[in-house]
């Protein structure tokens, strides 16, 4: 009797093994197929898997493989690139897959259309139609409703220019127009065109590489890898440019097409369903030669990969931290290793890992140490509030102010930097000091006075400020206790209410258009003063921005997180760096109480080197990262009495030898979305690898089943 053949496959969803099926007879499947097979009552999606079936299952046992499905297999590397990470983050291996293989992607997707400036004739064209045709300049192929909104105009609007003739269809499918590399080559610097070399040469040998890129802020790391890109492009291979922040793609998309000739092709959350099925077969068919996305990306099933840049490569958004836990920069070094591929870690401020992976020799230094086309970097100072304290109730102190003041006069525009959303991160009684706090989180709701609702930034928790505090009675008693970036801008307007103003936040511009629109305002001079978090941090180029001002320099150094100064270093750098860009000069100033600080006498003299270094020498003895292996255990129940439960099962278990447990201890976030939390650290030397000590302390404790525990392999957040 002939044995039935079979094959194994896996599943997205959290089993860490591959299930066997039978094949129907004439049916083949190779590793990486997609296949339609039962689980339960239902038909699911999974992938031929590379490990063997077993023989030792019973033929009547197997369920049959329902179908194939008609999709391009996924590659050798992806399915390598999932085995490692999972492997590496102790995730399950089809949870992993799940980033990689959504249903929703499979089907091949209709031919997609979009607009194109018609011929030039003899059309009336209004102001709105003017302002549409200006657009597509800057777009590449928009449908109705993207050309729409980056016009300011309404859908009608473009419909009728369509019933005029003004606009003619062309199919828009992602790859459809070629990128090409000598579109427009940069005028390079000396020390510019030294790097450019050194990573076409390190793409030209198709082997894997790592290469740091440091260089000051406005010093044209861009265009230095784009010339790594235009190489790839030369090979007909494929590019992958990761970002921290989506809302960075609309500015990116236009630079990589004036430089290419063409878009790249997106891959964010912020896409329609229908964009991202296309541009998913775009990619695994290799018609997308250059993907600009964020962490994710890594995920796609790229033809030929080539070269994976990381932008920002320090940024702390890089770490995902649900569902599989894992770091895109390592990963994207990872990804270019299984890829033979070119990594390129960029950044003005590196990483402490980075710097000192190129300080060993195991990664490739390049470094650019002056801005391009002559710009000086801006003078950074410190403003003392213990000796120039802002007036009661504001936050803005007189040097600041008088800054603001002759910056205006002048005609320079202003950046004012607060990493902190909202109007007021506190509501209090002033009666009896009761502060309204979330109901699912260890943490205060944040007043957002635009939206008249308090809110909790952790579980999205909202309700209106109580008339009556709940603790005392007392009636309008609550006040607002410190700063957001909205309380900023109602102190802006009080001193300069001529000025132009727009607050940049996450919460006030949430897609790529609204960032892109906010770009062209500021670019064009529209706007005086920029107000904002985080987002204004990294990536903008504005010429005219003169002054920079931190309302509360301070703000990330407390806590007890190993890398609280690096990160702040890191943040205020890139916030100076968007001051003086181009031929004005620029000025910092750095509203502290500390200005003896560390971190403000490296920002201040320049020596960041000297305060990584330093950092350093701090870390290295206890062997903490980037000297030492650190894995985070964090435990969380519904109840407490369940948490510390299975929190005390780990304690009791702790293993010894090679690793040093701290914990467990309440997080300081003891309860998130209504779960209560307790974490444990493992600390060990680099030569131990972490994951089987863990795997077998986690076989040994018995956690109770209604607890649940989360491993973060070299966690970033200590929350």
């Amino acid at each position: 009797m002939t044995a039935t053949a079979r094959v194994a496959v896996l599943l997205p969803y959290p089993f860490d093994r591959a299930f066997d099926y039978a094949l129907p007879q004439g049916m083949t499947a190779d590793p990486g197929t997609v296949v339609a097979v039962p689980l339960g009552k239902r038909v699911v999606h999974g992938v031929v898997w590379d490990a063997p079936a077993d023989p030792t299952v019973p033929d009547q046992r197997l369920k049959p493989v329902a179908s194939l499905c008609d999709t391009p297999a996924l590659p050798e590397t992806l399915r390598r690139f999932i085995d490692w990470v999972a492997h590496y983050t102790m995730a399950p291996r089809g949870e992993v897959l799940a980033l990689a293989l959504k249903s929703n992607l499979l089907d091949r997707p209709a031919a997609r259309f979009g607009w194109a400036a018609s011929p030039p004739g003899s059309h009336r064209i209004t102001a709105q139609r003017q302002r549409a045709l200006d657009a597509l300049t800057r777009l590449d192929r928009p449908e109705t409703a993207a050309l729409a909104e980056a016009a300011g105009v309404s859908p009608a609007i473009v419909r009728a220019m369509v019933d005029a003739g003004l606009l003619v269809p062309v199919r828009c499918d992602p790859g459809g127009t070629r990128l090409d590399p000598d579109t427009a080559p940069p005028v390079l610097s000396p020390d510019q065109q030294r790097a450019a070399d050194a990573l076409r040469a390190g793409v030209a040998s198709r082997a894997f590489s790592v290469t740091l890129l440091e260089g000051v802020t406005g010093s044209g790391k861009t265009e230095v890898y784009c010339e790594a890109i235009a190489e790839v492009l030369r090979q007909n291979r494929q590019a992958l440019v990761l970002l921290p922040e989506i809302a960075l793609s609309s500015q990116f998309t236009a630079r990589l097409a004036a430089r290419f000739g063409a878009a790249p092709t997106l891959w964010h959350s912020g896409l329609s369903p229908a964009v991202r099925r296309a541009n998913w077969h775009a990619v695994t068919g290799g018609a997308a030669q250059l993907v600009l996305g964020a962490r994710s990306a890594l995920f796609l099933p790229f033809a030929d990969l080539g070269v994976v840049v990381v932008d920002e490569e320090h940024e702390a958004a890089y770490k995902q931290e649900d569902g599989v836990i894992y770091h895109a920069r390592d990963m994207a070094v990872v990804r270019a290793r299984l890829s033979g591929a070119a990594c390129i870690l960029a950044s003005a401020t590196p990483s402490l890992e980075s710097a000192v992976n190129a300080e060993a020799g195991r990664y490739h230094h390049i470094t650019l140490d002056a801005r391009h086309g002559g710009a000086a970097m801006p003078v950074i100072e410190t403003v003392d509030l213990r000796a120039f304290p802002p007036s009661r109730g504001h936050f803005l102190s007189p040097v600041l102010i008088e800054a603001l003041a002759a910056t205006l006069a002048s005609g320079g525009q202003t950046m004012l930097f607060l990493n902190r959303r909202g109007y007021a991160p506190l509501t209090l009684c002033r009666a009896c000091g009761h502060r309204l706090n979330c109901p699912n989180c260890t943490a205060w709701l944040v007043e957002h006075r635009a939206h008249t609702s308090l809110l909790c930034h952790h579980c999205g928790h909202t309700e209106r400020e109580p008339e009556v505090c709940p603790a005392c009675s007392a009636e309008h008693s609550f006040v607002p206790i410190g700063p957001g970036v909205e309380r900023i801008a109602e102190e802006v307007a009080t001193l300069f209410p001529e000025a132009r103003r727009i607050v940049m936040a996450s919460d006030a511009i949430a897609t790529p258009e609204q960032a892109a629109a906010a770009t062209r305002a500021i670019v064009a001079h529209e706007v005086d003063i920029i107000i904002g978090t985080q987002m204004i941090a990294k990536g903008w180029h504005f010429p005219d921005l003169t002054l920079v001002g931190v309302v509360d320099a301070d703000l990330g150094l407390g806590g007890g997180d190993l890398r609280a100064g690096e990160r702040s270093a890191q943040l205020l750098h890139q916030v100076a760096g968007r001051a003086g860009r181009a031929a004005l000069p620029g000025r910092v100033l750095l509203q502290s109480f500390c200005p003896d600080h560390p971190v403000m006498q490296a920002l201040c003299s320049g020596d960041l080197a000297g305060f990584r270094a330093a950092e350093a020498a701090l870390r290295e003895p206890g062997h903490w990262p980037p000297f030492g292996r650190l894995a985070a255990l964090i435990i969380s129940a519904e109840t407490a009495a369940i948490a510390d439960q299975a929190a005390s099962a780990l304690a009791r278990t702790a293993p010894h030898q090679d690793v040093i447990v701290l914990g467990p201890a309440p997080a300081p976030f003891a309860m998130l979305r209504g779960r209560h939390r307790r974490r444990l650290l493992v600390r060990a030397p680099r030569r131990v690898a972490l994951q089987p000590i863990l795997s077998t302390w986690l076989d040994r404790a018995k956690l109770p089943r209604a607890a649940r525990v989360d491993i973060d392999i070299d966690p970033v957040s200590f929350l």
